[in-house]
């Protein structure tokens, strides 16, 4: 066989995924993390006392649970930790009142806003545009100063303002669901309830490891809450529990993982080809790309070409043979589709799945109220991109 085809194929199926152990080990112990707050009743806590905060006011409570929501999943992550906080949210908006379909939407989209800072996610998307080598240069810290924390807050606020809307416009009913799977659980101490924000805060705030982060963070939940009162093995079985467990809501996404780098290694491959037929209809100027990105973003759906979970290397490799801008700029541009349009408002996402079975929401019922909140946070966000990532060229991290 052909030695130059031989190393492409070993570049593509074997040096791929492991370039991105680096992501992958940050997913398992994030994973970990959720489990931790899930074990120890934090993030039930959390909920319970934003609807009691709330009282009998429907939107007062649904703006405070987009506002823990977002919160808990800027450290959460996985279908796992979605749907155990879902199985506590849904049931409880439906019961004030909220139509079924507004309040999956309500609390789909809130995740997708907490994603915007969550340390696992933003190295999963950063890896894309960057070489472990160069990745000091763009941290969290920086980007979470510069962009994410307003992105966050642009996603909430669309999504309440929206949510506000389509309360006013629908027949509220209750309905009488009761959260699945769980039992009474006792409220975790008051001052835990800080825990699930102090890994992505040491990260944004002293560039700490995000892997420490989970580790002191998980720790003290444990110990706080007083899961670590029994035998050294005991303890030591509930920690390899609580990382099994973690793993297994995980696994799909790690399977993803290791083979997407396989898809982008082709898209390097083929980029050339793309660029010779696309290259000279590809805009080449910043705003172009953003009224561009802005215009198609319901492409972001179903792993379309504009999102990175899905068609979307390839369009990065041919923008990136076709025009050099900062690696910033660039992030933000795919960040917006790939978290508004898909993780929060397509129907492919695997929690998003979750909810319609769960709710018993129609696809078409639940797109209605999502993608008019994916073009009009999308909009904004990149209007945000505009002004505080354009521009900056090679000096972009100075």
């Amino acid at each position: 066989m052909n030695n130059g085809l031989v190393a492409s194929l070993n570049a593509i199926y074997q040096s791929a995924p492991e370039g991105w152990g680096t992501t992958l080990v940050n997913v398992c112990w994030g994973a970990w993390f959720g489990r931790v707050l899930m074990e120890t009743g934090i993030a039930s806590t959390l909920i319970r006392k934003t609807v009691e905060l709330g009282g009998d006011k429907p939107i007062i409570t649904v703006t405070l649970l987009n506002i823990v929501t977002a919160a808990i999943f800027t450290a959460m992550t996985g279908a796992g930790p979605v749907i155990a906080i879902g199985v506590i949210v849904l049931p409880i908006l439906m019961s004030l009142g909220v139509p079924k379909a507004i309040a999956m939407f309500s609390f789909m989209e809130s995740v997708a806003a907490g994603i915007y800072l969550n340390p696992v996610n933003f190295g999963q998307y950063r890896a894309f545009f960057m070489t472990t080598d160069e990745m000091t240069d763009f941290n969290l810290g920086w980007y979470a100063r510069k962009w994410g924390f307003a992105a966050v807050v642009i996603s909430v606020i669309v999504t309440t303002v929206l949510t506000a809307i389509f309360l006013k416009k629908a027949k509220s009913h209750s309905w009488a669901a009761q959260t699945r799977g769980t039992s009474v659980q006792q409220d975790a101490p008051l001052y835990t309830l800080i825990l699930p924000i102090v890994p992505v805060v040491l990260n944004i705030a002293f560039d700490f490891s995000v892997i420490g982060g989970f580790v002191i963070a998980g720790f003290a939940a444990l110990f706080l809450c007083g899961k670590m009162k029994g035998s050294f093995t005991e303890n030591c079985q509930l920690v390899n529990k609580l990382y099994y467990d973690g793993v297994v809501d995980t696994a799909p996404l790690v399977g993803f993982l290791l083979t997407l780098p396989m898809f982008n290694t082709v898209a390097n491959y083929a980029s050339p080809y793309f660029t010779k037929v696309l290259g000279p209809v590809m805009p080449k100027s910043e705003l172009v790309i953003v009224i561009l990105f802005a215009v198609l973003l319901g492409l972001g759906l179903f792993r379309g070409p504009m999102t990175l979970v899905g068609c979307g290397a390839a369009t990065l490799g041919v923008l990136r043979n076709v025009v050099s801008l900062s690696v910033p700029f660039m992030y933000c541009v795919f960040a917006i589709p790939t978290i508004t349009v898909n993780i929060g408002s397509c129907i492919t996402q695997s929690w998003v799945a979750w909810g319609l079975a769960y709710t018993k929401v129609e696809s078409k019922e639940y797109l209605k109220l999502s993608i008019p909140c994916a073009y009009i946070a999308g909009v904004l966000l990149y209007v945000l991109t505009m002004i505080t990532m354009s521009g900056l060229g090679a000096e972009w991290f100075l």
